[in-house]
């Protein structure tokens, strides 16, 4: 604020916090924004309080109130942690590797090196190896699609259990529990027995392998995001499972398939089906994600 001197000796001042910085128009000191001055309405001047003449018809204002804090800020969300995929059965088979190798070191001192070049691990250790890693190509699959509105959980531990799901996703179709399988160079197929004269059937084969337990074991994960979603009033939220099967031998046309409501693809399908079109909301999106990352946190 800019003042000038002169003319204003027997204006009314109104004693006032000053809103802006000034210059006192008698003794030209500089008063800061907020100081407590005397104010010339017509002149549009300002002066410090010691310039004010006694003679001088002063008004009082009462002080600026000072703005209090908000005594409830908004709360600030934690971070949620993702997780990383594949890597409890990663930790698993690494354990069990090390054991083994210890064993035989133990048992065999001065040829256990030659022992353990020479033999392969136990299909009971390297299929932890392949689990991982069939899990580590579809989180990286999936990541692209953080950018598509999709959020992801990977690698959940389930509480009570020493069971997880290997992904979550969240998108605006609702919620889709993932079982990653990597079953080389097999293809899956759905074979449906019976019909007219016997009760219809439908079996999961993977090459053929009988695999029709992932199903059943998909509908429990299903069941539990379910319970997990209406303990915390989401009741609306569609839950969907998928079995997403890894470096099969998948046809050039066609090929998924639904078994018992429980989708079986690969991870270009997956994808298709994460980011269609639905109704939930960006905001419906982030607090269905945020509630299942409490529910099932990072194993």
């Amino acid at each position: 604020m800019t003042t000038t001197s002169g003319g204003d000796a027997l204006a009314p001042a109104k004693v006032m916090r000053l809103r802006y910085a000034g210059t006192c128009g008698e003794c030209g000191s500089d008063l800061e924004a907020g100081t407590r001055a005397g104010y010339l309405k017509a002149t549009k001047t300002v002066r410090c309080l010691p310039c004010l003449k006694p003679h001088e018809p002063v008004s009082q204002e009462a002080p600026a109130a000072t703005p209090m804090a908000d005594p409830t800020p908004e709360p600030t969300l934690e971070p949620i942690e993702t997780g990383s995929a594949g890597s409890s059965a990663r930790r698993e088979y690494e354990r069990r590797s090390a054991k083994r190798e210890a064993r035989i070191r133990e048992a065999h001192p001065r040829l256990g090196g030659l022992i353990l070049a020479v033999t392969d691990e136990p299909q009971s250790t390297t299929a932890w190896a392949s689990g991982a890693r069939g899990e580590e190509l579809l989180g990286t699959r999936l990541a692209d699609l953080t950018q598509k509105g999709v959020r992801l959980l990977h690698d959940r531990r389930i509480p009570g259990t020493r069971a997880n799901i290997d992904h979550i996703a969240v998108g605006p179709t609702g919620v889709h529990a993932i079982d990653a399988k990597r079953y080389k160079g097999r293809r899956p197929t759905l074979r449906v027995e019976g019909g007219l004269f016997r009760p219809r059937v439908e079996k999961l084969l993977v090459g053929s392998r009988d695999c029709t337990r992932l199903v059943d074991g998909m509908h429990k994960q299903v069941g539990l995001v379910r319970s997990a979603l209406d303990a915390v009033a989401l009741t609306d939220v569609p839950v969907l499972g998928a079995l997403c099967f890894i470096e099969s031998d998948w046809p050039l046309i066609g090929g998924s398939f639904v078994i018992a409501d429980v989708a079986v693809l690969w991870p270009k399908k997956l994808a298709e089906r994460l980011v269609a079109p639905g109704a939930m909301s960006e905001a419906e999106v982030e607090a269905v994600h945020r509630a299942l990352a409490q529910a099932f946190p990072a194993a």
